[in-house]
């Protein structure tokens, strides 16, 4: 080894970085002729000749068993030499200028704000880094939605770029410079500007909420599936459209991030490209310190399918790139790590000299007319357009079934100097002192004296200087501003109930579950001839479970290859079905993937001008507790449809246990405000909800989400009473009441899904066995009471010499004698929300606790919801006013079996 030469070394290891086995060339004569072979072959019959007798050679070698080295890591430099560059089409000098001042405003905005409020936050260094990344696309890529309004890109900016892209607004005159002031204080007098891209909160600019990350990069995934959902199945031509995300290195850390990237190459989304900006800085410190993340990320893309280019060396280095003929400037570039890497930026010239180059005499020898000012400005390629274009122009053109990803190396806080320019503190970076704002100021020379800097002015050209016409040519060049949202939205006809009157009626003496109701309305709705087809069933996985596999034959399930298999269950009527037109989505086992499908379809009607309505099914105890992230995203960007929580309840879903029984989701659902939550007991009263909210979201063009309960206990569905559509919707309406002679008392018994059972034989039990008269009240909705109330009693808070208002419960239970017992499937605190409106003793029962393995019937005597624990709830709170004695309830007890010694089930 010591007698073998640089160069001989050099190309050892860089073959070693690229997977192959080590060995030194024991026949150069024959490498040779191989080597000129192949030559012949690129130079007479091109690359992709070449390719091809490449992989014939590789297959051969694999049937010998010969071992083939991994493809998926190439050397850590440019993946498009400068030989293959395309020309540059904009004006290089313009574009500079224009990013120079989106720079400085956007760094302008987060000091001032801070200096005026100490405190208030904003992030510098994510948009230093990454302007170059954003410009060129802005500039030639990034298409507007045109003239329809509707025809653009879905773009995910990367949350913390946010002041880059107000920025930009601003210079396009869409924002004022008094919300610029304003950024982060959104109650300001003439409003301001969200923290981050927030659809929720600026309506007409952001289309897609992305801070919270790893959301992006999945949402993003499925957007651009779900766009050939809607090109597949002939509802709108989406051919045109891409999916831009932009993102973090360190988001990568999430699991959602790479989750789901399989997905995007198995569909063959050609419409989807990520611009990964690796600044190799985490919050904290380096990504990958002791690797390099570029060349991990690369191979992990390269390996679920992805086109992967990569932007690591700016134009600086192309000459010593040409001159390194025995390759050891490449074998150093693989060799440092990233921690190092960061280390130079903010290191002199000779430190660079010694540390980089010195390793090996003759790459001191390459550089050696190089001054250590010049080795300072050796560039990384995401900050150089001319490399990030042609990146970009590769991934934009590049449709051969693959998505894409361009991996760009930048400097953290780039352009910051020693405020932070590659240091670990640049995430935190909110303020410039005066020294650094001059530095700034002349570095990217923006027109402000000396005298006015310290107080970092915006700077806006005049409208009709080059800079901004430019700006404005170019995104009228491209379809017009982005990101932007319109604000009137198309609407649609929905069907009425009394079309839907058959699933009203009784189940005709048959039990079925409300999850059955269910699926009998979804599929006649997949099959109306109004909506039908604008109908997006949505299941991970478990459509056996909920009984939905009878649709698989009538709708298909969406595949954008169609069905390549003769499935095993062909000769069922209910056999597995996927085509290229098909209806359903069946996710597989991901509740992310498919909550990131329903915000989608749900997003569809801002993005695609199209109103499409996700039903997403799914096991309840699987929804808000494990992608609450994703449903919060939902809400912001106002998505719409429909959450079905399935095997819904602590107790209706026996025999699974512990982690698949639900006993608060509903509870869970309360904090998401756009979200409706309710807790059907029949058939009648889901086809009520469902139907209400279709009108509301769809018809009169309201922003929500509906999530329904759906449980799988079997009992007998009455048909709606007359009059109580009002009270469904509204949560709570009286169902039935029980008459006793001369009764000792009357009491109200609230439930709700399939606990209302246990309430009415809970009535039953109080009147034959206790002479206790009692009406019993359907709440199918705790949460859109307290809701209601809430927002009257607030108003009459706020208007004291007014008519008080009252609300819908209060006008309910106007005059109703007590006590009031609430039982649910769910937690007690779901029915404690009605506390401060019910007229009188209020007691609730619920599932507080774990779940466990057993018996329906069992599990609700263990969390005393069944009827017996209903009874002597009643009973005992009517000993409170002494209508019964405690002997007479302590006799009850006995009575009805009920252990009392048995523990407290939220204990056990």
């Amino acid at each position: 080894m010591a007698d073998l030469d640089a160069k001989t070394i050099a190309q050892e290891e860089l073959s070693n970085s690229m997977g192959e086995r080590p060995h030194f060339d024991v026949d150069p004569a024959e490498t040779a002729e191989w080597l000129s072979s192949l030559q012949y072959v690129l130079q007479s019959k091109g690359p992709e000749r070449a390719r091809f007798l490449l992989e014939q050679l590789r297959d051969s070698a694999a049937l010998e068993g010969v071992q083939v080295p991994s493809e998926t890591e190439t050397p850590y430099v440019n993946t498009i030499p400068q030989k293959d560059q395309p020309p540059y089409p904009g004006n290089r000098d313009l574009e500079r200028r224009i990013k120079s001042i989106i720079r400085w405003n956007a760094m302008a905005m987060v000091t001032r704000g801070n200096k005026k409020t100490d405190g208030i936050g904003g992030h510098i260094s994510t948009f230093a880094s990454s302007a170059t990344l954003y410009e060129v696309a802005f500039n030639h890529f990034l298409q507007g939605r045109g003239e329809d309004g509707y025809s653009g890109d879905s773009i995910y900016f990367q949350g913390h770029a946010s002041p880059g892209m107000y920025s930009r607004a601003f210079l396009e005159g869409r924002i004022t410079e008094e919300k610029l002031e304003n950024f982060r204080r959104e109650l300001a007098d003439g409003g301001g500007l969200s923290s981050y891209p927030h659809p929720w909160l600026m309506p007409s600019f952001w289309e897609y909420p992305t801070v919270s990350m790893g959301l992006g990069p999945i949402m993003a995934i499925y957007q651009a599936r779900f766009n050939e959902y809607l090109r597949d199945r002939g509802i709108k031509d989406t051919s045109s459209q891409r999916v831009w995300a932009f993102l973090g290195d360190g988001e990568i850390d999430e699991p959602e991030t790479l989750g789901a990237i399989s997905l995007a190459s198995r569909e063959k989304l050609d419409n989807l490209i990520f611009v990964i900006n690796c600044n190799l800085q985490r919050l904290d410190g380096p990504v990958r310190g002791n690797s390099k993340v570029i060349q991990e990320l690369e191979s992990i893309f390269r390996g679920a399918g992805w086109n992967v280019f990569k932007v690591v060396w700016g134009k600086d280095w192309d000459e010593l790139l040409e001159r390194d003929t025995s390759g050891l400037l490449v074998r150093r570039m693989n060799e440092v790590v990233d921690g190092q890497y960061q280390k130079y930026v903010v290191m002199p010239g000779s430190y660079i000299r010694e540390h980089f180059f010195g390793k090996y005499p003759e790459l001191l020898e390459l550089v050696k007319n190089y001054s250590d000012e010049r080795l300072e400005r050796l560039g990384r390629g995401g900050h150089d357009p001319e490399k990030v274009f042609a990146a970009y122009h590769q991934a934009a053109t590049l449709r051969n079934g693959r998505p894409t990803v361009v991996l760009a190396k930048t400097i953290k806080g780039y352009g910051l100097g020693e405020a932070g320019e590659g240091k670990n503190v640049a995430h935190n970076q909110k303020k410039l002192n005066e020294e650094e704002l001059l530095e700034f100021r002349t570095r990217f020379g923006i027109p402000i004296s000396d005298d006015e800097v310290g107080k970092a002015p915006f700077y806006k050209p005049p409208a009709n200087s080059a800079e901004v016409k430019y700006l404005n040519e170019r995104r009228e060049a491209l379809g017009g501003y982005v990101p932007s949202r319109p604000t009137e939205h198309p609407t649609m006809q929905v069907p009425t109930l009394e079309e839907y009157k058959k699933h009203t009626q009784d189940s005709k003496g048959k039990a079925a579950s409300t999850t059955q109701m269910f699926v009998r309305l979804l599929t006649d709705l997949c099959r109306d001839k109004t909506i039908g087809k604008h109908i997006v069933p949505i299941v991970p996985d478990e459509s056996r479970t909920f009984g939905m596999e009878g649709m698989f034959r009538q709708f298909g399930i969406y595949a954008h290859a169609g069905q390549l298999y003769e499935p095993v269950d062909s000769a069922q009527a209910m056999y597995y079905k996927e085509a290229t037109d098909g209806q359903m989505l069946e996710e597989g086992i991901t509740e992310a993937g498919s909550m990131s499908s329903f915000n989608a379809a749900g997003t569809a009607y801002s993005l695609h001008g199209v109103n499409m309505i996700p039903f997403f099914v799914y096991y309840s105890m699987f929804g808000f507790q494990r992608i609450g992230d994703l449903v919060w995203a939902a809400a912001d960007m106002r998505a719409k449809g429909f959450m079905i929580g399935g095997t819904a309840g602590r107790t209706t879903l026996n025999g699974e246990g512990l982690q698949h029984q639900d006993g608060h989701s509903l509870l869970n659902a309360i904090a998401f405000p756009t979200v409706r939550a309710y807790d059907p007991a029949f058939g009648y009263e889901m086809t009520v909800i469902v139907l209400e909210g279709l009108k509301r979201l769809y018809q009169d063009g309201e922003d929500g989400i509906y999530y329904i309960t759906a449980e799988n206990d079997n009992y007998e569905h009455p048909a709606m009473p007359e009059g109580v559509e009002e009270g469904i919707i509204k949560g709570i309406y009286k169902f039935k009441s029980q008459e006793v002679d001369n009764a000792k008392a009357r009491v109200q018994l609230f439930g709700s899904g399939a606990i209302l059972n246990s309430a009415l034989a809970a009535q039953k039990i109080l009147a034959e066995k206790y002479n206790v008269a009692s009406d019993v009240w359907s709440v199918t909705s705790y949460t859109q009471l307290r809701r209601e109330a809430a927002d009257c009693q607030r108003w009459n808070m706020l208007h004291p010499t007014e008519t008080p208002k009252q609300s819908y419960l209060e006008k309910q239970l106007e005059g109703v004698e007590g006590p009031f017992i609430s039982a649910s499937d769910y937690v007690r605190a779901l029915g404690e929300q009605l506390a401060p409106w019910v007229p009188g003793d209020y007691y609730v029962l619920g599932t507080d606790g774990m779940g466990r393995s057993e018996t329906r019937e069992n599990l609700r005597r263990h969390f005393e919801v069944d009827a017996e624990s209903i009874t002597i709830a009643t009973l005992s709170r009517l000993s409170k006013v002494d209508v019964f004695s405690a002997q007479e309830v302590d006799q009850a007890i006995t009575d009805l079996d009920f252990n009392r010694d048995k523990p407290n089930p939220y204990f056990t």
